[in-house]
């Protein structure tokens, strides 16, 4: 990662966490977790964290990367099983009280740890709301993560026609969005066409696309460990007067919750008022998952934009996105997304492609 990420502030805000949770230390295994504080990118390693002292734990694989990467750590090698070192290191430190991520760990770990340190107490603890608010080099590389997807979207619309294949189209997106510096994909890319459009979730299939079908592409990518997110539907040919009906109200929906989207609102006021005014429409039965969720290391974070969401506040700096949808069985589907930077204002969109309906 890249040396204007402020570690620094980042381990100041998990000492505070560490005194306010009351444990001696805190043991971090989630990946995502693991490079936000250290800025090693990895896998099976462990960060061990208290007031004197970080480590970072992990085998030879990733020695010579972890020196360079996490230089504001002790690094601690294992080779004999990450869990059995974590448990040395922890007898070496002296902590009575430990903080570990209960919805990251699994029972089977956190038995082994328990059985193997009698005498220690664990807490579970939840860090992942430290890093919601966003600083100013993770919202440049997710700038930079939004402006690869977005040209990749204009040149896949070459690519889309009669007779080409779901999976087709995924795989010219992935290889531009590789092409353009993506590391890889922020999630398995989204094509359903036609009939199911009314997937929210339809990953591209064999199914080929034909003339006058709604094509509905969900993609990001991501870039320098950062992700992006969009959504765009656009139709093969000409498109019906339902369809443009639908579209439009969809993205009628999208670009209010681009209105409404600010700090010091809720997830769940927000969410309430897109839905309500889809409602409003005739269409709100077929708005059938949350407006949106916190975008960055992982493509699904906290914030989330739902009924369901914890977030009594936004913040400016937070990042999230606007997705409104509509899913229709036996018609198909529409939804439009964007990433977006949670302002003092007016949320500012990241993911820029043209939200007009586009026929090809």
């Amino acid at each position: 990662m890249e040396k204007n990420f402020n570690f620094s502030g980042r381990l100041a805000n998990l000492q505070e966490k560490i005194s306010a949770e009351e444990v001696d230390a805190i043991l971090i295994t989630k990946a995502p977790n693991v490079a936000y504080f250290s800025g090693f990118r990895g896998d099976s390693t462990a960060l061990f964290i208290g007031k004197n002292f970080r480590k970072l734990i992990t085998d030879g694989r990733y020695t010579e990367q972890a020196i360079t990467q996490a230089k504001n750590f002790t690094l601690v090698e294992q080779t004999e099983g990450l869990y059995k070192k974590i448990v040395e290191e922890i007898k070496i430190s002296g902590c009575k009280k430990i903080g570990f991520e209960g919805l990251v760990m699994t029972v089977a770990q956190n038995s082994y740890l328990k059985k193997e340190l009698p005498a220690v107490e664990f807490k579970s603890v939840t860090i992942d709301d430290l890093r919601q608010v966003k600083d100013s080099a993770e919202i440049a590389n997710i700038r930079e993560a939004c402006d690869i997807a977005d040209k990749a979207f204009k040149k896949v619309l070459n690519v889309i026609k009669p007779n080409v294949r779901e999976i087709e189209v995924a795989a010219e997106l992935e290889y531009f969005m590789r092409r353009l510096g993506s590391e890889k994909a922020a999630f398995e890319t989204i094509v359903a066409s036609g009939w199911r459009g009314s997937l929210p979730h339809g990953i591209a299939t064999e199914k080929k696309i034909s003339a006058g079908e709604l094509v509905t592409m969900d993609f990001g990518a991501i870039y320098n460990g950062y992700c992006s997110d969009i959504t765009r539907t656009i139709c093969v040919g000409k498109a019906s007067a339902e369809q443009k009906k639908i579209y439009n109200t969809v993205l009628d929906a999208q670009l209010f919750g681009l209105e409404i989207i600010t700090a010091g609102k809720g997830g769940v006021e927000i969410d309430a008022a897109v839905r309500d005014r889809l409602t409003a429409a005739g269409y709100g039965n077929y708005f059938v998952h949350g407006l949106g969720h916190g975008v960055g290391l992982e493509i699904h974070e906290e914030p989330r934009l739902s009924k369901l969401s914890k977030c009594e506040s936004l913040l400016a700096n937070m990042i999230v996105t606007d997705e409104p949808g509509l899913y229709i069985e036996n018609f198909g589907g529409v939804r439009i997304e964007d990433t977006v930077l949670v302002t003092n204002g007016k949320a500012q969109p990241l993911t820029r492609s043209p939200k007009n309906l586009i026929e090809l």
